[in-house]
């Protein structure tokens, strides 16, 4: 049998490939981490999830001490400092990404700071950062878990005339004056209301005909609605036409409904998604098949090469972190025991936007169940009838469960609504245990608290099945 420098060789130092590292690891696997990023820690940690949402919660607070008076409260003359904002942001990401690091170099695995390349379907070359001479590696089995970087621009115009990126957004030392937001998905619509609430003046352009494409269109109108109301210029169903300097301003110009539009602004946030990070791989050279950059893999992490699996945002489908740690892990298993494989199971898919009110989902849409051809009944209840939604003045947004109609087993959750990416955890709870709306409808509840709102639509549900028999 040939013999190899490793028994697994993880490219990608982030949540994914930490998990996978550590799995191997934890089996007795020779196993060596590749990392070529500037820093260490992953796109959640560094640029994602937590920076994002450290500065949503700044801004939610100072929008909240803005409205005390709801609550007759004097809050005076609310203001802020964007420095004090921001190094309250660095220092969390600068503490989490030192305990990844710690992680990392904690001697169960090698880790090396370099870039990879496949060189053949064992090989590695590996480049370091610092411009060394290259070195070589060859490992029994790889996991390649190397993320995303965000997707080039549409335009050459945007290019010249120049632009920020989410990666830019999280690290500015100074607010722009007025913004316009090209996008409307979830990192479009955190960074609209984050510099609306920071007093900012935004436009948000998104091509689909509602924001958040991927939920049902309710949820994205709910959202545009909120925006609308607290003078956000929203414009959806648009076409890029050009983008222009002018004086101090950039200016997009769109059509929209037929007509020519136009709005300019200090600066242009662009915001229309990632794409895998594959590009300096080597992938043909290993014999991995692509998608439109992205690494393609079967429910078992598995790549066109057998002995090299994938995790995390570089195959997706879904670009979500506990998906990529549990992608992570079952690549691994697999490596491990190929004769009892794991599998990936999306069935419990979550999705969380951080906007007020948030955006969230469990299981099936009725968008997803419709393209399927999945049958189901489906019941909503509004927050604006609630009572603790009430007494929050928490009156946008409702929630809504979709069941199987002939067994009643919930078959997919929605909440657009104060707090909705906690609320869900309770239907992902549910359908973790295949319970029926009846099952959720006699769980007891507390009064009055948010999470009571599921009942009244796992009730009606409950009643509708309940007729039909």
């Amino acid at each position: 049998m040939q013999k190899f420098d490793f028994d697994v060789a993880v490219i990608g130092g982030g949540s994914g490939g930490y998990a996978a590292a550590r799995t191997a690891a934890g089996a007795g696997l020779k196993t060596v981490v590749i990392e070529g990023g500037r820093e260490v820690g992953g796109l959640c940690i560094l640029r994602g999830c937590m920076p994002t949402k450290a500065l949503l919660y700044a801004a939610e607070v100072k929008h909240l001490a803005e409205h005390a008076a709801t609550w007759g409260v004097r809050a005076g003359k609310v203001s802020f400092n964007f420095a004090k904002v921001m190094a309250r942001k660095n220092l969390m990401i600068k503490d989490f990404a030192g305990f990844r690091s710690q992680q990392l170099n904690a001697g169960k695995f090698k880790f090396i700071r370099a870039n990879a390349k496949f060189l053949d379907p064992h090989t590695l070359e590996l480049q370091p950062a610092t411009g060394n001479r290259p070195s070589k590696i060859t490992a029994g089995h790889f996991v390649i878990a190397t993320g995303s970087r965000v997707a080039p621009s549409p335009l050459p115009q945007l290019d010249e005339v120049g632009f920020i990126t989410s990666d830019d957004a999280v690290t500015l030392k100074r607010l722009p004056k007025s913004l316009i937001i090209l996008g409307g998905g979830a990192i479009a619509c955190e960074f609209a209301q984050f510099f609306q609430r920071l007093g900012v003046p935004v436009a948000l352009i998104q091509r689909s005909e509602q924001l958040l494409k991927e939920f049902d269109a309710e949820a994205g109108a709910e959202v545009a609605k909120v925006f609308r109301r607290v003078g956000m210029r929203v414009f959806t169903g648009t076409k890029l036409v050009d983008i222009q300097r002018r004086g101090k301003l950039k200016s997009v110009s769109f059509e929209q409904s037929g007509n020519l539009l136009s709005v300019a602004a200090e600066e242009i946030l662009f915001a229309l998604g990632r794409v895998p990070n594959t590009a300096a791989l080597g992938l043909a050279n290993a014999g991995v098949k692509l998608k439109n950059g992205r690494v393609m893999t079967n429910a078992k992490m598995q790549t066109s090469a057998p002995h090299i699996f994938a995790a995390g945002d570089v195959c997706g489908p879904h670009e979500i972190v506990h998906l990529a740690i549990q992608q992570g892990e079952t690549a691994v298993h697999n490596l491990l025991k190929p004769k009892v494989p794991r599998q990936m199971d999306y069935r419990l898919l979550i999705s969380v936007v951080f906007t007020e009110p948030q955006v969230a989902t469990v299981g099936l849409t009725e968008k997803a169940a419709t393209a399927r051809g999945i049958k189901y009944l489906a019941a909503s209840y509004p927050f604006d009838d609630h009572g603790k939604s009430l007494i929050m003045e928490a009156k946008d947004g409702f929630v809504k469960l979709l069941a199987n109609p002939q067994t009643g087993e919930i078959l997919g959750g929605a909440c657009v609504g104060p707090a909705g990416g906690e609320l869900i955890h309770e239907i992902v709870a549910a359908m973790a245990k295949r319970m029926t709306v009846r099952e959720l409808a006699a769980m007891p509840h507390y009064h009055p608290t948010l999470a009571e709102i599921w009942t009244y639509p796992a009730e009606e549900l409950a009643g509708q099945i309940q007729a039909r028999r």
